[in-house]
């Protein structure tokens, strides 16, 4: 199922963990964005995430804010990977503020949930 074909739309921000420098195995919180897309697709709700590196080869404010023009969105999900950086955080809440003032935005606690974090301000007629 192609989820950009379907309402609402949710757009999740966060960041890639193969792309995040440490010495750190980004395969479970790869593996838990996966199952938190599949969500998604199993409701029938239609989503785009914007996932970036802190390696330095993003301009973080450009992805974004591409991201958040593309479209009306009804919800911004946050990732727990962006709240931890505060500056980066900051900049984020401030991009969606500015590109996509309608939305709800929501926090999610792993990328599993992702979901929930969405659905918890998704209109529930949709």
């Amino acid at each position: 199922m192609d989820t950009r074909a379907l309402t609402p739309r949710v757009l999740v921000i966060g960041l890639d963990p193969y792309r995040v420098p440490g010495p750190w195995d980004p395969r479970p919180v790869a593996d838990g964005i996966e199952v938190g897309r599949a969500r998604f697709t199993e409701h029938g709700v239609g989503t785009e995430f914007c996932l970036f590196g802190l390696d330095g080869t993003d301009d973080i404010e450009v992805v974004v804010t591409a991201a958040l023009r593309a479209q009306p969105w009804e919800c911004v999900v946050v990732g727990g990977g962006v709240r931890g950086e505060l500056d980066l955080f900051e900049r984020v809440i401030n991009l969606v503020h500015r590109h996509a003032p309608d939305a709800a935005i929501a926090f999610n606690a792993t990328p599993a949930d992702t979901f929930e974090a969405a659905a918890r301000w998704l209109d529930a007629s949709a």
